[in-house]
């Protein structure tokens, strides 16, 4: 029987003094998403981790939806790659530290290109990294804005069929607005829907092409 090594919480007590950052450990990240089960597994899902470290959250639940898409789409390779670049497009994160950000997008993407056995140079390749390039964020969820000081934005992603992409921009705190909207008593209780549900920027659909350029 071969040991195996302890599951890494702490990259150094100097960052748990500074930040606080400790990592969650697997098996509780799993009891998590089984309370959450049938969304976890819900390829088109939308998940947002606050404080996403390195992925410990963002990487089962991309795990999980791949699994879906394999049950569903494994039998063509147009549909399974699509779908399988949807999957990550659902997944958000934002990370204070800027080497978790570096880690957790080369994590993803490292079980996202496995999955589809993609070279570094494929075009399915290049577009993942385009999309956690705007995914994954080096900023603080607190305040809502990036590491230059600038509102966090957020492409949402919808798959119009036909191996074609739908990308509207939103801002993080309109998003947070929007989770409140119709809460009777909140702050944003007398908002118009137009005022919350009106992107930044609306992109015409795009291929895996264009993403990858």
């Amino acid at each position: 029987m071969v040991a195996t090594e302890p599951e890494r919480l702490v990259k150094s007590k100097q960052r748990v003094a500074d930040h606080g950052e400790v990592f969650t450990p697997a098996w509780m990240v799993e009891d998590m998403l089984n309370l959450v089960k049938d969304e976890s597994e819900r390829i088109d899902s939308r998940f947002l981790e606050p404080a996403c470290g390195s992925g410990n959250f963002l990487i089962p639940v991309l795990k999980r939806k791949l699994a879906t898409v394999q049950g569903r789409y494994g039998n063509s390779d147009f549909e399974k790659k699509h779908y399988a670049l949807l999957a990550l497009m659902s997944i958000y994160g934002v990370e204070l530290l800027p080497d978790n950000v570096a880690d957790c997008r080369a994590n993803m993407i490292e079980v996202f290109s496995s999955y589809l056995q993609l070279s570094s140079e494929d075009m399915f390749y290049k577009a993942a990294e385009y999309v956690l390039t705007n995914n994954i964020v080096n900023g603080d969820a607190m305040t809502m804005r990036n590491s230059v000081g600038d509102a966090i934005m957020f492409p949402e992603w919808g798959y119009l069929g036909r191996g074609k992409f739908q990308r509207r921009d939103f801002r993080f705190d309109t998003l947070a607005q929007r989770s409140a909207f119709g809460e009777e008593d909140t702050l944003f209780a007398n908002l118009g829907k137009q005022e919350l549900f009106t992107p930044s920027k609306t992109y015409p659909p795009l291929t895996v092409a264009d993403l990858a350029l």
